[in-house]
């Protein structure tokens, strides 16, 4: 991956103060600087991001696919520099936190923001290639040929030309999101083409395969991240104990890792990328309590909630 050693080469920073959003359908579709192809239930196609120049951080909700096209952007996901350049797709995973966003003057895309329930709808038997790509590999940002660009491109043209424009066509929802899967099909097909699995491997040859893919589609779309192995476990109808040696096996990390990295990557976006209160965060991710909440905020990064939200704004 490329990695950007200076700032100066990018002409617009956003800087991080200036104000956080929860990035969803809703706003998405609401922001006046966004230019949206497409939206349903389900689904956002856009063309611009000009909208975000006012946001210093954003939670997106959904998975979000980005198509380079000219220029490059650099940020922070997860705390992690990733940068995008001309000929690479973006490929972030839901509930993602991204800061520190800075953009070339040139910079030009393609995006789609769809929903985990449409995505399992579009791959069905292929989501385990996505699932590992994603959270195994972390394969995010993904080099394509020319070839690729302008299959994507051509494949954008077919769907402006005839369906985007003509919102009374019969089957019209139908007709798109049918096109789009082939898209996400094919998508599928090049991280497979980059990160193939080793010889003699073959997805979900066995049932323990099948529930890691399932655990982490349930732990990527849940609502209240702050839930037991157990809860998962009555979900997929196995035991804890089995739950832990699939995660284990499949991944290096048991299923209480899993789960305890996703809800500490929650805590720290709500309390350093948004005013909500201390009770409207317990709430969001299904803590019992203020105290309770207190003590494990304390516990894992050693100080208690307010303190760490003061914190975090002294330094920015």
């Amino acid at each position: 991956m490329l990695y950007i050693t200076t700032i100066d080469y990018f002409c617009t920073k956003i800087d991080m103060i200036m104000r956080h959003e929860e990035v969803n359908i809703q706003t998405l579709t609401k922001n006046k600087g966004i230019h949206v192809g497409y939206s349903d239930n389900d689904i956002v196609i856009i063309d611009s991001i000009q909208g975000f120049v006012e946001i210093g951080s954003a939670h997106v909700s959904m998975i979000s696919i980005v198509v380079c096209l000219s220029g490059k952007v650099q940020a922070q996901m997860n705390g992690k520099t990733i940068v995008l350049a001309q000929n690479q797709i973006a490929v972030i995973p839901p509930n993602t936190t991204v800061t520190d966003l800075m953009i070339t003057p040139n910079f030009e895309l393609k995006a789609m923001f769809i929903t985990n329930t449409i995505l399992q709808s579009f791959l069905r038997e292929k989501m385990n290639v996505w699932n590992e790509m994603m959270y195994i590999q972390s394969l995010h940002i993904i080099d394509i040929s020319e070839e690729d660009i302008q299959f994507f491109n051509r494949f954008y043209e077919i769907l402006q030309m005839r369906y985007l424009k003509s919102k009374d066509m019969p089957y019209r929802k139908e007709i798109i999101q049918s096109l789009l899967r082939g898209a996400m099909l094919a998508l599928c097909a090049t991280m497979r083409q980059i990160a193939p699995l080793p010889i003699g491997q073959h997805p979900i040859i066995n049932s323990s395969s099948g529930y890691f893919q399932r655990f982490l589609d349930l732990l990527h779309s849940a609502s209240h991240h702050h839930r037991t192995v157990e809860s998962y476990a009555n979900e997929l109808c196995i035991s804890p104990k089995y739950l832990t040696i699939v995660c284990k096996k499949h991944s290096g990390k048991t299923a209480g890792e899993w789960i305890r990295e996703q809800l500490l990557e929650e805590i720290r976006y709500y309390l350093q990328q948004t005013d909500l209160n201390i009770k409207q965060i317990c709430d969001r991710l299904g803590f019992p309590n203020t105290s309770f909440f207190g003590k494990y905020v304390k516990d894992h990064f050693g100080m208690p909630p307010i303190q760490f939200r003061n914190a975090f704004t002294r330094i920015t």
